[in-house]
């Protein structure tokens, strides 16, 4: 099968063949449709995952497919089954990491990989959805959508009509604004260091897009909102600057999400830090995916999608061939993509 691999830290995947290996006890064998590519796929690249001494590795985590084929002691899915592939861990066996041959060699992967034709996969990184759902919906929800989906949810548990800053608006980022608008927040603030990101942030529901290469936030929050904090902080980008100063800005019941990592070794300052003790108290976390349960969530979302409340138009800003993935990679990693789809 062809698939995308990364062979050394801070080079270019390889689009080459890999052998697949019998399966092992709870593990399933899909065949990719399509995969989404997330902002972790840079870290790994880049080596920021502890993964440097585990390459050559398949990459990718979100993901629609079809079972072809089950392992001893599965018993969530079948042959025939649409499943959409996720990181986080839904229900069913949590298998051994997945074996290929490549170039000769054995080689381990991930416990889900989704840059390839197929894929070995542990059964409880499936859930089965109905063979109706659209695929690019699926690819959504095996993170990007789901994450942000959790977030607003479950991690700030923001109100009707609390106020929601989204720190980068990226392929998470447009997810987040969709999130948000869907628990009618307000006022939902976008920032990013590109114009390009405007029209599509504010199509899908942001009110105010402030770019902080050539704003400063605090200003025109208060200039062009008329207020001076903020409800709930939403951070994808991990920028150290960027992070600074709008953790300052949190209102007195605030909460502060990190979701994007920072670089290993990097530190952030708390300036003014007893600010936190303001009002009720504000927290500062970082979130594991938006506490999204796969097996929980999923059938809700694509019920949501079905009925027409869960919009995920303009989300999707290309779609690609695996041969492309590096196109496609450098198209994230430049901020000229919201989400990128690889259709196998």
């Amino acid at each position: 099968m062809k698939a995308a691999i990364l062979e050394q830290i801070n080079a270019p995947l390889v689009v080459g063949d890999v052998e697949l290996t019998d399966l092992l006890f709870g593990q399933v064998l899909v065949k990719i449709i399509v995969s989404g590519i997330c902002g972790s796929q840079l870290q790994e690249i880049a080596g920021h995952k502890g993964n440097g001494d585990y390459v050559p590795h398949l990459l990718g985590h979100e993901g629609c497919g079809i079972i072809e084929d089950t392992g001893h002691g599965v018993t969530k899915v079948k042959k025939g089954d649409k499943v959409i592939m996720h990181w986080r861990k839904g229900n069913g066996i949590e298998s051994d990491f997945p074996i290929y041959i490549y170039k000769g060699k054995k080689i381990r992967s991930g416990k889900v990989t989704t840059l390839s034709e197929y894929s070995i996969v542990s059964e409880n990184r499936v859930t089965p959805i109905p063979e109706d759902t659209p695929e690019h919906l699926c690819a959504l929800l095996g993170c990007g959508l789901s994450t942000a989906l959790g977030t607003i949810n479950d991690e700030a548990t923001v109100r009707f009509g609390e106020s929601v800053m989204i720190v980068g608006t990226g392929g998470l980022g447009i997810n987040l604004i969709v999130a948000a608008t869907l628990a009618s927040a307000y006022p939902i603030i976008s920032i990013d260091i590109n114009d390009n990101k405007k029209v599509l942030a504010e199509t899908l529901g942001t009110h105010l897009y402030i770019n902080c290469k050539k704003e400063n936030i605090k200003e025109a929050i208060q200039t062009k909102l008329g207020i001076s904090d903020v409800d709930v902080i939403i951070d994808t980008a991990a920028n150290k600057q960027t992070s600074e100063e709008t953790i300052e800005l949190l209102s007195n019941t605030g909460r502060y999400i990190l979701i994007g990592q920072p670089r290993p070794g990097e530190s952030i300052e708390l300036h003014n830090a007893n600010h936190f003790f303001h009002g009720e108290g504000k927290v500062l976390r970082a979130t594991q995916g938006g506490k999204f349960s796969p097996s929980e969530d999923i059938p809700r979302y694509v019920k949501l999608h079905q009925a027409g409340i869960l919009n995920i138009d303009g989300i999707i800003t290309h779609n690609m061939k695996l041969d492309d993935i590096n196109k496609a990679i450098d198209l994230v990693r430049d901020g000229q993509a919201s989400r990128v789809l690889i259709e196998m």
